[in-house]
């Protein structure tokens, strides 16, 4: 029996038509026709987004650092890891440089990107990349004008429990926290 060759999986899809249908300055809206690698010629909608960082601040005594603010979107207050939008020509590390500083105040020494994700792949276009950021000094926040935000550090047990009871409960923050802990924590470097 013959095995396959895998070429199919490093086809692209052809785009046939592509229509801009919203164009709003955080996303847009655009529809696709396509024929896709698999031979199926669909219509997709899709968001445009220019990507977005995600910061994972660890303080020298290894507490983590959380945001909390009000998210329309669910219509409440969450519980997350510093985020934003990237801007155009931005690099993850200068984009995470500047969230840091606005929605904490805190500096970082060193920042890295631990995780490369498309948190929403089926309609999303966004790209999210993961740093973890040490060597932190405190600093004043600069919030922009529609943010209020406060911030407070856990340690891991405390986070622990914050995702097994339901307290935290944005996905992003979720899988970099979890990920940090297996893969990263000085802790499990001790332990392997």
């Amino acid at each position: 029996m013959k095995k396959p060759s895998g070429t199919s999986r490093a086809r692209k899809a052809t785009v046939l038509n592509s229509t801009t249908v919203y164009e709003g300055p955080v996303f847009g809206i655009r529809r696709d026709e396509v024929i896709e690698p698999s031979g199926v010629r669909a219509i997709r909608e899709v968001i445009t987004h220019p990507g977005s960082v995600v910061v994972l601040p660890v303080l020298p005594d290894g507490r983590i650092l959380l945001i909390q603010q009000y998210r329309h979107a669910t219509r409440q207050y969450l519980w997350e890891l510093v985020a934003g939008r990237m801007d155009p020509g931005e690099t993850p590390k200068v984009a995470a440089a500047r969230e840091l500083i606005e929605e904490t105040g805190y500096r970082a020494k060193r920042l890295r990107v631990f995780l490369d994700v498309f948190p929403t792949p089926g309609f999303l276009e966004e790209r999210m990349f993961l740093l973890l950021a040490e060597g932190l000094t405190a600093g004043e926040a600069e919030p922009e004008e529609d943010e209020k935000i406060i911030s407070r550090a856990y340690n891991r047990k405390e986070l622990e429990e914050m995702i097994r009871g339901g307290k935290l409960r944005d996905a992003k923050s979720i899988a970099g926290v979890l990920f940090y802990f297996r893969f990263l924590s000085p802790l499990n470097q001790l332990r392997r």
